[in-house]
């Protein structure tokens, strides 16, 4: 503590952001850790969307087909080293895992010719991996996040936190925009891996710092079933104190998230927010990959025109967090922030279907994805500090994983089967309108239930 309080970086970060003195190195590290994590994504995002736009749009159903099967059959793996593991081993084991798994990618796509039914297979299946490696990696990050920080930190903190995520999200954008061709594909793989090793050396750090952090919050939720809870979380009435420390292992089954996430109307109805929030991207992810088809016609220049779309909504999401993110939680709360995104999805939808261009399609897939990552992934992360630390790694996997891809399945199906009935864009976008609507009022009702369930607490 005293060593942190003369420490220059830190005292900058206090003065700059008001985090409480005794957080700011916790906070500093989790945010490194979230630019680590995120700077390894968008080297390879770019890549991916360039592997599944060269199968061409109708690809892109069977490789998300193919993404939610084995996101189904990764989850009890995940959930099994959750039980025996403590948190720092399992994080560790994720990350090193995906470190592996591109090695070979690396190895893969050097031996096999630049045309033919080789590389296009091992194309689809980068695609698949890395929509498997986006969800899992950030989703262990969260769910480290939840287990950290009380609740009323997590409001103040997370937005914060996400800058540093959006500031990696920019490098690995700007990684990927501008050394291919310098580079080989395969070879930005060793940027991602090195990143990656950066990220489990903030979870060790992190995981060394868990007790320092006890000013801002209540005690640690008891699970569901114990006096005080609904079957979603437990009871506000414990004094704040420090966060358990990661070394005590969750224990149960592999299937304990899946199971509480089929009998707690707070987890399913997060369940309903991903779907309803998934589908609409996957409809407009379609459309982006359709313009960008139709614009660009020489496939050699789409990594870098994702990589320039990607680099667009992270400096507007970078914009919004530092200056627009903290001043809307406070002024709104959880439940209308959370709806702010669904609300700009109405009205995206709704120019959209007036005005079916490339411009348009383009300026409103940056804003909604600006504004998921600026606003609406803060307060989602929010909704789960007031649920058991079980169900912070379990059942947020779940949701995070499967349910996720699950929404992204139904949404590029759909999709593709009105696409073959003859709806054109601006058709397609009335489809998702009233989805957009839906999806406003289970935003309400989260926040709302969020708010109980957190004891009613403003922050």
């Amino acid at each position: 503590m005293n060593r942190d309080s003369q420490n220059p970086l830190l005292r900058a970060v206090v003065r700059v952001t008001g985090v409480r003195p005794e957080e700011a190195a916790t906070v500093l590290l989790s945010a490194a850790y979230f630019f680590l994590v995120l700077s390894a994504y968008y080297v390879l995002r770019p890549i991916r969307d360039a592997m599944g736009v060269a199968g061409g749009p109708e690809n892109l159903k069977w490789l998300f087909t193919a993404t939610a099967v084995v996101m189904l059959l990764l989850h009890p793996v995940f959930a099994a080293a959750v039980a025996r593991w403590t948190r720092r081993r399992f994080v560790t084991v994720t990350y090193r895992f995906f470190m592996a798994c591109l090695v070979v990618f690396f190895l893969v796509l050097n031996a096999t010719p630049v045309e033919g039914p080789a590389t296009i297979w091992a194309g689809r299946s980068f695609f698949v991996w890395t929509s498997v490696f986006n969800l899992f990696v950030v989703s262990v990050f969260w769910s480290f996040m939840t287990d950290l920080y009380r609740e009323r930190q997590s409001r103040r903190l997370f937005a914060l936190i996400g800058v540093g995520g959006t500031m990696g999200a920019i490098l690995g954008s700007t990684i990927t925009a501008f050394l291919t061709g310098i580079f080989s594909t395969p070879a930005l793989f060793w940027f991602s891996i090195l990143l990656l090793e950066g990220a489990v050396g903030c979870v060790k750090g992190l995981d060394r710092r868990t007790r320092p952090l006890k000013r801002d919050g209540p005690a640690d939720v008891p699970d569901a079933g114990e006096p005080g809870t609904d079957g979603a979380a437990g009871s506000r009435t414990g004094r704040d104190e420090a966060p358990k420390s990661g070394e005590k292992v969750i224990g149960g089954s592999p299937l304990d998230g899946i199971a509480q996430v089929l009998r707690s109307p707070y987890l399913l109805g997060i369940c309903v927010f991903l779907l309803l929030f998934t589908i609409g991207s996957a409809f407009l992810y379609g459309m982006v990959a359709r313009a960008v088809e139709l614009a660009f016609p020489d496939d050699t220049l789409h990594p870098a025109v994702f990589a320039r779309i990607d680099l667009s909504v992270n400096i507007l999401t970078l914009l919004t967090q530092l200056f627009l993110t903290g001043r809307i939680v406070k002024r709104l709360g959880v439940g209308l922030t959370l709806a702010l995104l669904p609300l700009l999805s109405m009205a995206g939808f709704l120019t959209l279907a007036v005005a079916p261009v490339f411009a348009v399609i383009v300026v409103f897939n940056v804003l909604r994805r600006a504004g998921n990552f600026a606003i609406a992934v803060p307060m989602r992360e929010v909704l789960y500090t007031v649920l058991p630390r079980r169900d912070k790694y379990k059942a947020k996997n779940f949701n995070d994983t499967f349910v996720y891809r699950t929404g992204d399945l139904a949404g590029i199906w759909s999709f593709g089967k009105l696409g073959d009935a003859g709806l054109g864009m601006s058709a397609l976008a009335w489809v998702m309108v009233p989805v957009a609507g839906l999806w406003v009022m289970v935003s309400v009702w989260l926040g709302r239930r969020q708010k109980v369930l957190a004891g009613g607490s403003s922050g």
